[in-house]
């Protein structure tokens, strides 16, 4: 299947006209942020994490997104418990192995996660994706020093695993289903001097996904949309700090001139 800008545009006028509801079970630095980004794009955001509503939650709701950022035992048995809830319901998961590979607690969680139910997208640096299936990434807290190419096998194998959809995030972003691959190649480095703009990604992934049922079109629709709004914010933004401002902005207003003008597989 050829996929190209009129996919992205389509797909984000139905997060616009149908506003989905996303289920976060994220982490204290982002909520707030990923909250922000999720209502500019035109989704619903909940942040809900007590293990006695989280099946409530993901009832009510298009999508679930889990964010390993911030653990805690007891948000681990509310993520499992609200994972095993949607994928009963045949919801969207989107799963981000955020510091994936930093310490062992955080890879024993991971893998809990990842063979409880087995998600419909996971989304990571290549560092957190490489780290997902062997010791091999090497993370820095929670950034990447590994190229985004470096991790395409890992990717593909647990896309083979999960069977569903990997994204890995880099200069250029791979989504990865199996022997299927997407590319997007928009961005920009000012976006990694802002604190969770990965888990933005992930959340606007999982807003994509409760409207689109191709999901790894989703995911490419969702990272597109991520990068385009980095370089449209960037024109006119003097540091982290506006951009952070008019990266919102930019998610608020763009249009299909801008997705035509701006979107870039390689």
């Amino acid at each position: 299947m050829k996929i190209d800008s009129n996919f992205i545009i389509e797909d984000l006028a139905l997060v616009r006209n149908n506003s989905p509801l996303v289920h976060n079970i994220t982490n204290y630095v982002v909520m707030n942020n990923t909250a922000n980004a999720l209502l500019a794009v035109g989704a619903s955001p909940i942040m809900a994490h007590a293990i006695e509503e989280v099946e409530e939650m993901v009832n009510i709701s298009g999508a679930l997104v889990i964010n390993i950022g911030t653990l805690s035992a007891q948000w681990v048995a509310a993520m499992e418990k609200a994972m095993i809830r949607a994928k009963a319901l045949d919801k969207p998961i989107v799963l981000d192995p955020v510091g994936a590979g930093a310490s062992q607690f955080r890879n024993q969680v991971l893998k809990r996660l990842l063979e409880s139910s087995p998600p419909t997208i996971v989304r990571g640096n290549a560092s957190e994706i490489l780290a997902t299936l062997s010791s091999s990434g090497k993370t820095k807290g929670v950034d990447a020093t590994d190229s985004s190419e470096s991790a395409i096998e890992t990717g593909k194998t647990l896309s083979d695993m999960t069977g569903g959809t990997v994204v890995i995030s880099g200069a250029i972003d791979y989504i990865i289903n199996g022997d299927l691959k997407y590319t997007v190649a928009n961005g920009d480095p000012l976006m990694t001097k802002v604190t969770g703009l990965g888990c933005t990604a992930t959340a606007l992934n999982g807003a994509f996904a409760a409207v689109q049922k191709d999901h790894s079109r989703a995911a490419f629709s969702a990272m597109a949309v991520m990068g385009i709004a980095g370089e449209m914010a960037k024109r006119i933004s003097q540091g982290p700090g506006s951009f952070q401002m008019h990266f919102l902005d930019a998610l608020y207003q763009m249009n299909e001139d801008d997705i035509r003008k701006y979107f870039r597989k390689e």
